[in-house]
């Protein structure tokens, strides 16, 4: 029998989530713990996303930890470069280093209901772990739709969050596919130098300026002298967002005025008619990501771009062709297609209670308590689980949400003591899931009128959180052991104890 290492914690994944979930399990005392990472670096979707013109559209000062603030952010909205310094910054500060297995992608997880333990198998070995911190995050796995003829293009095809930069885009002709947060960053960082830019938009997106800057020398230096400034920038920035979200979660309507701003940005720099119809949405603001661009739209209106108002339909040689029929002549193919996040590939390598995997749990639509555990998946718990998604604000703050809910769960497994596991109950898992979609009917996102990446498959949306980071933080507060089963491992049989009696002599 294979003796196997063992820890108290295993983390996945060494974007935002995991390294976070690192840091706080240390200030936890807690140095037991492995993050296991599938790349050779850390940084999640910074580092992953890498293509030309990529960018935070959430402010720098906000999309950063609380409790480790940069006060040295170059820009309002920083790039992706900024971003992954950042990590890696992060993972020096706090000595993660030791704890890191790169090269160690996570095959299956399987629970062990004997030994109220996780078997862990990755491409570097096996492990197991008493905990699971899964923070593998939704954007992390790219979409490509299945074209037909795509297999044989003869040009180039990549996602843009696999971005290949061996392949020089200057003089090509270029098809981008998407119009979403990554293709409106793309879109002016490559019309520049291409021959052609084909934009094929299956639904325009609603498009606000970004009012993106340098942060002066001053600045940082005053923020460095007394971070209270940037604090208070920080919250600043924070209460703004909050003050926005009723607009979204409660009173749609009021998102007209937002429309009117969107749509002026859009006349600024599209005079033609005909092209500022086919960028007008027809859905409520807010209903889609809201997108940020000072140069989508003046690139859009260059001569070397055409924008074709449908989706991808198949490809044919070096032709691609539109549902509505139109055709390009194309030398390189660029995938803006999004990410598996209501199907998240990770659930497919976790295998729980009853043996089966989360996927199949999920098949009907993803549920969790807190956004955090599922029922039959003992002492298993995911940051940026389903209903924690924002659609106004920094996801840094749910994130820290969830670490103060992992901390307290870690805390109440020691205080139980011995061998133990916390099970979500299906009861508490389903009245959470029925609160969140009871709060979710009204939204922006429901009653918008669009599809979004929001929805799965059944038109439910398990993404967004539909109230206020300050309300879902008070929810992750602390852990309520009413709505969880204890396991206990049952303590093994003591040894029989030999008794010999002793003989008495007469007389004695």
């Amino acid at each position: 029998m294979t003796e196997h290492e063992h820890v108290r914690v295993a983390v996945i994944g060494s974007g935002f989530g995991g390294l976070g979930a690192a840091v706080r399990l240390r200030r936890e005392g807690v140095t037991d713990f492995v993050v296991l990472e599938r790349a050779d670096s850390v940084g999640g979707t910074w580092r992953d996303n890498s293509y030309p013109g990529c960018a935070c559209d959430v402010p720098s000062h906000l999309y950063s930890f609380s409790f480790a603030p940069n006060p040295d952010w170059p820009r309002t909205f920083s790039g992706q470069e900024h971003i992954r310094a950042y990590l890696e910054h992060i993972t020096d500060v706090f000595r993660l280093r030791s704890h890191l297995r790169f090269d160690s992608e996570v095959k299956m997880m399987t629970w062990d209901g004997q030994k109220l333990l996780w078997v862990i198998e990755t491409s570097s070995g096996t492990l197991t772990a008493d905990i699971v911190v899964s923070a593998t995050g939704p954007l992390s796995d790219p979409k490509i739709p299945d074209i037909p003829g795509i297999d044989a293009f003869p040009g180039k095809v990549f996602h843009s969050a696999r971005w290949d930069h061996d392949y020089g885009l200057r003089g090509k002709r270029v098809a981008m596919i998407g119009t979403g947060a990554s293709a409106i960053q793309i879109v002016p960082a490559v019309q520049p130098e291409v021959a052609g830019l084909t934009l094929f938009q299956r639904t325009p997106p609603w498009v606000l300026p970004r009012v993106d800057r340098a942060i002066s020398g001053t600045e940082r230096r005053l923020h460095r002298m007394l971070p209270f400034t940037a604090q208070l920038r920080r919250g600043l920035l924070w209460g703004i967002r909050e003050l926005q979200v009723q607009a979204f979660t409660k009173h749609p309507n009021e998102l007209g005025l937002v429309e009117q701003l969107a749509k002026r940005n859009m006349a600024r720099s599209i005079k033609d008619p005909g092209l500022r119809a086919k960028l007008t949405p027809t859905y409520r603001i807010g209903c889609k990501r809201i997108l940020l661009s000072g140069d989508y739209y003046p690139a859009l209106a260059q001569p070397n771009v055409d924008v074709v108002a449908s989706g991808l339909s198949e490809i044919r040689g070096s032709t691609v062709v539109a549902d509505d029929g139109s055709e390009a002549e194309v030398d390189a193919i660029i995938f803006g297609t999004g990410f598996h996040v209501t199907d998240m590939p990770i659930a497919e390598r976790v295998v729980g209670a009853e043996g089966r995997t989360l996927a199949e749990v999920w098949s009907s639509g993803m549920k969790s308590l807190r956004g955090a555990t599922a029922a039959g998946f003992p002492n298993w718990m995911t940051i940026i689980g389903p209903n924690t998604g924002l659609g106004n604000s920094s996801m840094i703050l749910m994130i820290e949400s969830q670490l103060n809910y992992m901390a307290d769960y870690v805390r109440q497994l020691d205080v139980l003591g011995g061998r133990v596991a916390l099970d979500a109950r299906p009861g508490a898992v389903d009245a959470w899931n029925h609160r969140v979609q009871e709060r979710m009917k009204r939204t922006v996102w429901n009653t918008g009128g669009c599809t979004s990446w929001y929805l799965d498959a059944n038109g439910v949306n398990t993404t967004i959180w539909p109230g206020t980071t300050t309300e879902f933080r008070s929810a992750t507060r602390r852990v309520d052991l009413g709505e969880y089963d204890l396991l206990r491992a049952p303590v093994p049989d003591a040894a029989p104890v030999r008794r010999t009696k002793k003989r008495v002599e007469a007389g004695a």
